[in-house]
C-alpha cells in the first residue's frame, strides 16, 4: 500500500471527500487543520453524515459485486439490441488482465475516511462523555466491517489499514507500503470491528432505516460468522488460508444476531409490491436502505429498463398485444442490464415477486419467431408529469434476509426440520393463500431451496453471487459449481454450473495490474 495519508477535513468540506487518485493513494488536502475540527458534537455528526453519503454512493457495488457473476444476467445485447454492461463478469471470464473492477473497487478511500473518524473519536473529542462517544463509534466500526467484508469476499486476504498516518516528513515513504494480510487475519479484523460496533451500541436500539444502526450491525454480524463457518478462503498454496470452521459456536453466534433482530419486534414482512412502492419508502421490512430523492440525488435505474425511444410501439406482451409505454418512462431508459429468460421464467406466474421485479415483453406477436426481453423495475422511482425521476430507495438489508439466513443457519446446524417454516414464511408472502408448501428434504435439498428463494427475493440487491459461494451441496462444495443451482443461458437449454470444475480461483477476484505495478508489496490472488 503506497502513500496512505492522514486526511484532514473541515466541517465545510467533509461532505466533499477526496477520491482515490491511484490504487490506494490519497493525497493530502489543503483544508483547515484538525485543530479547528472535532471540537463539538455537531462536527462529529457532520463527518458521520459524510461517511453515510459515501456509503450511499457505493450502491451500484451491490449489483456489480454481488449479482453479475451469479449466472442470472445476460451478456451481449438487450432485446432492443443495446449493448449490455459487464459481459466478462456475467460469463466469469476473469484473469490477471481482465479483473472486472480496479483499485480494490475504491474501498480504501472510504476505509481511510472511516479510520480517521474512529481515530478522532477514540483519541480526541475530549468534550464527549463515553455514552456519546460510543453512539458515534458504533456506526463507524459497522461501516469499516462492511467495507472489509466486501473486500474479503472478493479477494480473501487484503491490506489491513486501521490507523491513519500523518505525512509530515518524519515518515519513511517505504513504511507506507502494506502487503496483503492473510485471509485468516483479514477475517479476524472484520470480526473485531463488527463486535466493537455491537458493543458500542450497548442498549441503544434507535432505528433510522436510512442510517447505519444496531440492527444493520447484527445482520452484518450474522453474515460474517455464517461465512466464516461455511466458506474456505484460500490465500496462498499453503499459509494464511481460512478454512471453513463448520463451528456450531460460530453458527450460533450468527443465529443469536438474527434472533436479536426478530425479537426486537420492529420488523415484519410487508406485501412484496410495497417494498418497492415509491409512496411506501421506509416500510417495516427495511433494516438498512439507501435514501434517494430527486431533489438530492438519483440512482441508475434507467440502466435496467427499456429504452423508450426504441422500444415503444415496437414490442409486444405475451398475448401479442402491441405495447406503448407500459412503464410510463416519459422517454427514459438505457437498458444496459438484463436478466436471462430462463431466470425470469423460473418465477411462477402466481408468485407476486415476478411482476414486481420484471416487466416482460417480446419482439414480435408471433410465438414462433419472437424473442424475450425484460426490464428490472425495482428502482424505477416516480413520474411527475412528463418527467421520470430515478429516486427509489435501494435496499441493503431487509427482514426477508433475516428469515432466510435463519433457515440456512438451522440447516447448517443439522436442524433441517426447522428449515421449512422459514421458507414457507417467504413463500406465503410471495403467493398468498395456496402457496407451495415446502417440506424438509435434508441438508442438500434444503440448501438449494433456500437459494432459490433468495434468488427470487433479492434480484439486483447484491446476494446471488455471494450466496453461490457460501451455500453448499451435499459434499459441502459451493453451489457455484452445481448445475442444480444454475439457470440455462439459453431458454429451454441445459443448465451448467456458474463455475466450471477446476476453476476454484474464480471464487475470488484478481488484483488489477496497476495496483501490482505500483505497489511492490502486493501479490496477485492465488490462481491468477
Amino acid at each position: 500500500m503506497k502513500k496512505i495519508y492522514h486526511i484532514i477535513l473541515s466541517a465545510a468540506a467533509v461532505l466533499c471527500f477526496a477520491s482515490c487518485n491511484s490504487f490506494l493513494d490519497l493525497g493530502p488536502i489543503d483544508y483547515p487543520a484538525t485543530g479547528n475540527f472535532w471540537k463539538e458534537e455537531a462536527q462529529v455528526k457532520t463527518f458521520l453524515n459524510g461517511l453515510m453519503s459515501q456509503f450511499r454512493s457505493d450502491y451500484n457495488s451491490l449489483y456489480v459485486l454481488g449479482e453479475v457473476r451469479g449466472g442470472t444476467v445476460k451478456e451481449g445485447s438487450s432485446i432492443e439490441n443495446v449493448s449490455l454492461n459487464y459481459a466478462r463478469l456475467a460469463l466469469n471470464q476473469l484473469d490477471k488482465d481482465n479483473t472486472g473492477v480496479t483499485n480494490w473497487n475504491g474501498y480504501y478511500a472510504r476505509i481511510l475516511q472511516v479510520n480517521h473518524y474512529i481515530d478522532q473519536l477514540e483519541n480526541a473529542c475530549e468534550f464527549m462523555d463515553e455514552a456519546t462517544r460510543n453512539k458515534y463509534l458504533a456506526p463507524g466500526y459497522g461501516l469499516r466491517a462492511y467495507y472489509y467484508f466486501m473486500l474479503y469476499r472478493m479477494y480473501g486476504g487484503v491490506p489491513l489499514e486501521t490507523t491513519v498516518k500523518l505525512m509530515d516528513g518524519s515518515i519513511d515513504i517505504n513504511t507506507l507500503y502494506l502487503a496483503r494480510s492473510s485471509a485468516e487475519e483479514t477475517l479476524e479484523q472484520i470480526k473485531k470491528d463488527i463486535n466493537a460496533s455491537e458493543t458500542a451500541y450497548g442498549t441503544d436500539r434507535t432505528l433510522d432505516r436510512n442510517f447505519w444502526n444496531y440492527y444493520a450491525t447484527e445482520l452484518l454480524k450474522a453474515h460474517i460468522y455464517l461465512w466464516s463457518a461455511k466458506v474456505t478462503t484460500r490465500f496462498s498454496d499453503s499459509a494464511g488460508t481460512h478454512t471453513a470452521t463448520g463451528s456450531q459456536e460460530e453458527l450460533n453466534v450468527a443465529k443469536t444476531a438474527l434472533q436479536n433482530i426478530v425479537s426486537s419486534g420492529k420488523f415484519s414482512l410487508v406485501p412484496f409490491a410495497d417494498l418497492y412502492n415509491y409512496s411506501k419508502k421506509g416500510n417495516d421490512e427495511l433494516i438498512l436502505s439507501l435514501h434517494f430523492d430527486y431533489t438530492e440525488t438519483t440512482n441508475d435505474a434507467a440502466n435496467y429498463y427499456y429504452q423508450a425511444a426504441i422500444w415503444c410501439n415496437s414490442y409486444y406482451d405475451e398475448d401479442g398485444n402491441l405495447l406503448a409505454d407500459p412503464l410510463n418512462l416519459c422517454g427514459g431508459g438505457m437498458h444496459r442490464n438484463e436478466w436471462l429468460e430462463s431466470f425470469v421464467k423460473s418465477f411462477d406466474k402466481k408468485d407476486t415477486r415476478r411482476a414486481v421485479t420484471f416487466h416482460e415483453c417480446y419482439s414480435s406477436a408471433d410465438p414462433a419467431t419472437r424473442t424475450f426481453g425484460s426490464s428490472m423495475i425495482k428502482r424505477m422511482g416516480h413520474a411527475d408529469g412528463s418527467i421520470r425521476y430515478s429516486d427509489s430507495d435501494i435496499h441493503v438489508y431487509r427482514y426477508a434476509d433475516v428469515i432466510l439466513l435463519l433457515a440456512e443457519v438451522e440447516n447448517a446446524l443439522g436442524n433441517t426440520s426447522a428449515v421449512p417454516r422459514y421458507i414457507n414464511q417467504i413463500r406465503e408472502r410471495a403467493y398468498g393463500s395456496g402457496y407451495p408448501v415446502y417440506a424438509d428434504g435434508g441438508f442438500a435439498a434444503n440448501e438449494l431451496a433456500i437459494l432459490k428463494e433468495r434468488d427470487k427475493e433479492f434480484v439486483a440487491e447484491g446476494s446471488r453471487w455471494f450466496d453461490l459461494i457460501r451455500m453448499q451441496d451435499a459434499s459441502k462444495k459451493p453451489l457455484a459449481f452445481s448445475a442444480a443451482a444454475a439457470y440455462p443461458r439459453t431458454y429451454g437449454g441445459t443448465a451448467t454450473p456458474v463455475l466450471a470444475a477446476g476453476s476454484d480461483q474464480l471464487l475470488l477476484w484478481p488484483v488489477d495490474v496497476n495496483v501490482l505495478n505500483n505497489d511492490k508489496e502486493i501479490k496477485q490472488t492465488v490462481g491468477y
